[in-house]
């Protein structure tokens, strides 16, 4: 049953249509008159933007877009084009970080994602331009995310990603493509996650994750993401050979840096015969201990400067 607000809220829309500026292109887009749209902000071509939307001035957005109701755009963001911003979505706000002092820093996101209701997407720090971002927050394109999901500043996140409820992405947080995090997982500063990871629900993730495994719990590496891998069409050969190296790696007959050892020698001066898909996973494994806490990122900090939490 409607409410009042909801009545007086349709009866308003009625009586005022859509308003179809021109934009850069000399195309037309659709904005509510309940909208608050700055004028110097550039909005692309066919894109739609729902009531109580509020964007700011140093807002881009891209073809086609769409922005359902009641979702803010602000500071300096890009977004592409074909995305789906549900309600209540916040993209673009300070950071929250102790250290930003106001500093022109970014957010950029790409193509084609879903946005669902409450994301909030950060921009990027001067520190974080030390680091891995040069200060800019990075989504990809054909990304899922879910409701109540954040991405923390500096983060950056790759293509295809599931990001599921209430998943929380500290700062500095780099994701992989074809990742997924299941609900309510937690992800650490700093943290990497590999390509093809799987993070399960509920999961404390403080080391970095490397590509093509499941993670469950507190960094536990619990199996190969076989499904994951053949439903991004790795061959055949290629799932069994991560197979064979994720029993030898993760099944503690050895030591870890025992197995990696055995797979250098294996693969000598890079004229072996080492799958390319295992070399990425024991690459990926050596960085990991360049880094204080099992994450590489740690060692690209500036020394001089506080950590960023």
């Amino acid at each position: 049953m409607m409410n009042a607000f909801s009545r007086a809220t349709d009866a308003l829309t009625s009586v005022l249509p859509f308003r179809s500026p021109k934009t850069k292109t000399g195309a037309e887009t659709r904005i509510s008159p309940l909208a608050v749209v700055d004028p110097r902000a550039i909005i692309g071509e066919g894109c739609e933007i729902g009531p109580f939307c509020i964007i700011g001035p140093e807002v881009i957005l891209g073809t086609g877009n769409k922005l359902l109701s009641h979702v803010v755009v602000s500071g300096h963001t890009t977004i592409g084009k074909d995305n789906i911003i549900h309600p209540h979505a916040v993209l673009g706000g300070d950071p929250q970080d102790k250290k930003y002092d106001g500093e022109e820093t970014k957010l950029e996101i790409g193509d084609r994602n879903q946005i669902r209701e409450a994301v909030t997407i950060h921009t990027g720090t001067e520190y974080g331009a030390k680091v891995n971002g040069g200060g800019v927050t990075r989504v990809g394109c054909d990304n899922l995310l879910m409701v109540n999901s954040h991405i923390g500043h500096d983060g950056q996140v790759g293509n295809n990603c599931i990001i599921a409820n209430n998943v929380m992405l500290a700062g500095h947080v780099v994701i992989g493509d074809n990742v997924v995090i299941n609900g309510a997982a937690g992800v650490n500063a700093f943290v990497t996650i590999g390509d093809f990871a799987y993070i399960a629900g509920a999961a404390r993730i403080h080391h970095d994750v490397p590509p093509f495994v499941k993670v469950s719990d507190e960094d536990s590496i619990r199996a190969l993401n076989s499904v994951g891998l053949r439903r991004g069409q790795f061959a055949s050969a290629d799932v069994e050979a991560l197979e064979d190296a994720f029993r030898r790696l993760f099944g503690k007959q050895k030591a870890l840096a025992m197995v990696i050892a055995e797979f250098d020698s294996r693969n000598g001066d890079g004229d072996g015969d080492l799958n390319p898909h295992v070399k990425r996973l024991i690459d990926f494994l050596k960085r990991r201990t360049e880094g204080k806490h099992g994450r590489y990122l740690e060692s690209r900090r500036p020394t001089a400067v506080a950590s960023s939490r």
